[in-house]
């Protein structure tokens, strides 16, 4: 399968072919996207494929200078966004175009829409953003996980996930962190809304156990892939799995 862009392809590559696929887990904070990653990918090493994942801030070329600018706040919006364009940029080159030309299932927790959705909750212009992020490979696969706010807030709260950036303090929403939470997640959430339907993700509920909500994302991965159901689908043990923790 020939490889697409959000607008321009990678300069060092031309007309890619992919015999893999990139798989994409969106969605708001401690909502679960990395415990599900990690049963996806257990699951599919079962089915016998050749998985690896990526996330933000793992670049060898950024990662380290991204989260110094993170932990100093000092950075305009605007150049931090950049700073991860660079990090996605390097990890594409050097981690996801190999292993799917490669024929490896690619799953990544969060993509370039988790970046448009801060940083259009940020005052950052979408358009530019848009733009800024031409480079990037369109996913085979992008699935949002949604949930209720209230139910959101319980999950951070059992995860004890309320930190700096989850609570967007960066934006002096309030005066303590856990009000500073509820008003920025529900921006968070607002703009996955508009983002799910503007490149017609798949919407997948969050609502429920571990097990009902990877049932779910499965189904979906078994259609992109082709695959029937088998006996393999639960076969792992859930006892150490946190629901709702990143």
């Amino acid at each position: 399968m020939k490889a697409e862009y959000f607008g321009a392809r990678t300069p060092s590559r031309e007309e890619n072919v992919l015999q893999g696929r990139l798989i994409v887990l969106e969605g708001p904070d401690c909502i679960g996207r990395s415990t599900h990653i990690r049963l996806l990918q257990d699951w599919l090493e079962r089915l016998g494929y050749g998985v690896t994942t990526t996330t933000l801030c793992q670049s060898e070329l950024a990662e380290d200078g991204l989260r110094r600018a993170k932990k100093g706040n000092q950075i305009r919006r605007r150049t931090l966004a950049l700073f991860y364009a660079t990090d996605l940029a390097d990890r594409l080159e050097r981690q996801i175009l190999p292993a799917l030309e490669s024929g490896f299932v690619v799953l990544a927790d969060r993509y370039v829409y988790t970046i448009f959705a801060r940083y259009a909750v940020r005052g950052v212009d979408p358009e530019w953003l848009r733009k800024a992020y031409g480079f990037a490979l369109i996913p085979h696969l992008t699935m949002c996980l949604h949930l209720d706010l209230d139910r959101l807030v319980e999950r951070a709260l059992m995860a004890e996930k309320m930190g700096y950036w989850e609570c967007g303090m960066d934006l002096n929403l309030a005066d303590n962190p856990y009000d500073s939470f509820i008003v920025y997640q529900k921006r968070m959430i607002r703009q996955f809304s508009k983002i799910t339907k503007e490149f017609n993700l798949t919407k997948v509920s969050a609502q429920g156990s571990v097990r009902s909500v990877q049932t779910r994302l499965r189904k979906k991965v078994r259609a992109l892939l082709d695959l029937k159901e088998t006996e393999l689908d639960f076969g792992e043990p859930e006892g150490p799995v946190i629901e709702g923790l990143d």
